[in-house]
């Protein structure tokens, strides 16, 4: 269970990390931070572009500068599997963004237990939309 809670800090961390009200901006260090090197994030957007941390990080400062005033994540549900050294989380969330737009989103991650430390190895995430529901299942913390 030790395990299960260090991931769930480290979502809430990441999640955290991507918030800011108008005037702020998000933590990015503390986003990075949370990666091994040389993990691969693949984003909702179609065709698929798979982004290196240092790529993401540029692209939310980006538009974080010119569009995207504040958002606010949260997690709306959490599932963890650990077995050793490997886990895989799958999050449902809900963001807000400039005060207004809505969205959810389910984000999966694979993680590795490096030392004591959790880091995330890949993540990947996608819309949901009426068409492409969150699963009931996603919308609790049974872990």
């Amino acid at each position: 269970m030790e395990d299960v809670r260090e991931i769930k800090a480290l979502i809430a961390r990441q999640f955290a990390s991507l918030s800011w009200p108008k005037g702020s901006t998000g933590n990015w260090s503390a986003f990075s931070s949370d990666f091994v090197d040389g993990a691969t994030l693949y984003p909702a957007a179609r065709p698929l572009r798979a982004q290196d941390v240092s790529a993401f990080v540029a692209r939310m400062k980006s538009v974080a500068e010119t569009e995207l005033q504040s958002l606010e994540e949260s997690i709306l549900g959490t599932k963890i599997i650990v077995f050793g050294n490997i886990a895989v989380a799958v999050t449902a969330c809900a963001m807000r963004e400039n005060e207004t737009t809505e969205s959810r989103t389910v984000e999966m991650l694979l993680l590795v237990k490096d030392g004591e430390t959790w880091r995330i190895a890949a993540q990947a995430w996608d819309r949901a939309s009426d068409a492409n529901p969150i699963p009931a299942q996603l919308l609790t913390n049974d872990s």
